[in-house]
């Protein structure tokens, strides 16, 4: 269905619409996202400081005891190097530890244990060294035996093993939220990507669309403007032509309609003459009256008054038949059409019955073949009127030495017309007056039938008030052929032609 400038607008603004809230939508969730991220992120980095100080821290208490102990075994102060390098670290290592299990509140760290423990096993292993450094080797030996300082070691071991197992343990948590939510982040943008590339996709479907509309109608507009200028070139020329046939009526009439007059002044006059005869005898009042006044005035009563009374009679009778016949044509030419769908082969076999009879009296044939096209849509009294016109043409001018033969044959013109050929082999019509005998009060050939001369230029009013043409091919002697176009769809051509 076409779009309206409505729809399209509306269209337009619902694309824009959800484009909008899709790209506000995937603004959105990839902020929270990203913001959740940083989280993990943050939490993630704030563990591995807590964890990798604790391993540093459980390490140099490890390279502490390491270099004691070596001390004590082979009395090489090579051994009190990390020993001392440890211990140097270690308040250092503590307060990294501290820093960064206060910067976290996932796992507790326990600090004051951690001190307690590092400063009493510190203050072992010192001991342990001094009394070696004094000579007293197995005093230092026996206070390691008695695993006070073993136990302490294994005390923070534990300690900070535990710690750095809870942290492993959210460490893997908070990477796999991390994954997670980096995973979400990544398909929730791929799936509002492709939303928006449906989005726009439908939004260039529309846009397409209501632009192809528009070129159809730019199209159509151009099409119409076309045959607008067509249509005005052809009425145009049917109101040259309309003004030429008006005069050249206005002609005809008044000169056909002036000879009657003409007839009836004169023949006037001669009554005149007539009455001067008569009055000389009848007013004479038993005066003496001349032989010849006597028979003049017999002569007018019994010959010349009869005689203009006849021609003043058949003169205004002609004069009555014009006015009639052009009150006819005047009539057909107002009267409403009223197309309606007619089926041709039955309009015209109805048409063809009015003639059966005298056709037939001649052995004559009448040819109907229109089964090509059949159904067109006029109006029905019009086309009665034209096809009883031309049927009775047939017959009246049929040729004298041969049967007549009456054809019809209707075939389509395109879409919307239809051409209609109705010939005959009557007396024909001689090529000079092919446009006379449609106009009105003119006839051609032998007149030996009687006739006002109207009959062709009534058919050609009622077929051009339906939209079509007549045209005759002719040879005189050969036959005629009427050929009459008619739109097929007379509402339609009254629309299109505002009539």
């Amino acid at each position: 269905m076409p779009f309206s400038n409505a729809t399209f607008a509306r269209s337009s603004l619902l694309m824009l619409i959800v484009g909008a809230a899709l790209l506000l939508a995937i603004v959105l969730s990839s902020f929270f996202l990203a913001q959740a991220t940083r989280s993990y992120f943050e939490q993630v980095t704030k563990l591995r400081a807590v964890r990798s100080a604790s391993a540093d821290l459980l390490l140099l208490l490890q390279s502490a005891e390491t270099g004691q102990r070596g001390y004590l075994l082979v009395q090489n102060s090579t051994f009190l190097e990390p020993y001392s390098k440890a211990l140097n670290g270690l308040p250092a290592q503590l307060e990294k530890l501290e820093r960064a299990a206060g910067n976290q509140t996932v796992v507790p760290v326990p600090m004051d244990t951690i001190r307690r423990l590092i400063t009493a096993k510190v203050a072992e292993m010192q001991s342990t060294l001094d009394l070696a450094s004094k000579g007293d080797v197995s005093g230092a030996v026996d206070i390691v035996r008695n695993q006070t300082g073993f136990e302490m070691m294994a005390q923070l071991q534990s300690m900070l093993s535990h710690v750095m197992m809870e942290l492993d343990s959210n460490l893997i948590s908070g990477i796999g939220d991390l994954r997670d939510a980096a995973g979400s982040l990544q398909w929730f943008t791929i799936g509002g990507g492709v939303l928006i590339i449906l989005v726009v996709g439908g939004a260039i479907m529309v846009v397409g669309q209501h632009v192809r509309e528009l070129s159809a109608a730019r199209r159509e507009v151009e099409d119409l403007n076309s045959s607008l200028e067509e249509r005005v070139t052809e009425r145009t020329d049917d109101l040259i032509q309309a003004n030429r046939e008006i005069q050249r009526y206005a002609y005809i009439v008044s000169h056909d309609l002036r000879a009657p007059l003409v007839n009836i002044m004169g023949f006037t006059s001669e009554l005149d003459a007539t009455l001067k005869s008569v009055s000389k005898y009848v007013l004479a009042d038993g005066g003496a009256i001349s032989e010849s006044d006597v028979r003049d005035a017999r002569l007018a009563v019994e010959e010349d008054l009869p005689e203009a009374i006849g021609f003043i009679r058949s003169s205004t009778k002609k004069m009555d038949g014009l006015i009639n016949a052009i009150l006819k044509i005047s009539r057909d030419g107002r009267r409403e059409l009223k197309p309606e769908r007619i089926d041709l082969k039955e309009l015209l076999d109805a048409t063809a019955a009015t003639i059966y009879h005298q056709v037939s009296e001649t052995d004559g044939e009448v040819k109907i073949a229109v089964d090509a096209a059949r159904s067109l849509v006029t109006d029905r009294f019009s086309m009665e009127q034209v096809f009883g016109n031309l049927f009775d043409n047939a017959v009246k001018y049929k040729h004298p030495d041969r049967p007549l033969l009456l054809s019809v044959k209707a075939v389509p013109m395109g879409r919307g017309a239809m051409r209609i050929e109705v010939s005959d082999n009557g007396r024909g019509i001689a090529p000079e007056d092919h446009e006379r005998v449609f106009e009105l009060f003119r006839r051609s050939g032998v007149q030996d039938q009687q006739g006002e001369g109207i009959g062709l230029a009534h058919v050609r009013s009622l077929v051009r008030n339906l939209g079509g043409e007549i045209t005759v091919s002719s040879t005189l002697g050969g036959g005629t052929t009427f050929i009459i176009r008619l739109p097929t769809d007379l509402s339609q051509y009254v629309r299109s032609n505002g009539s």
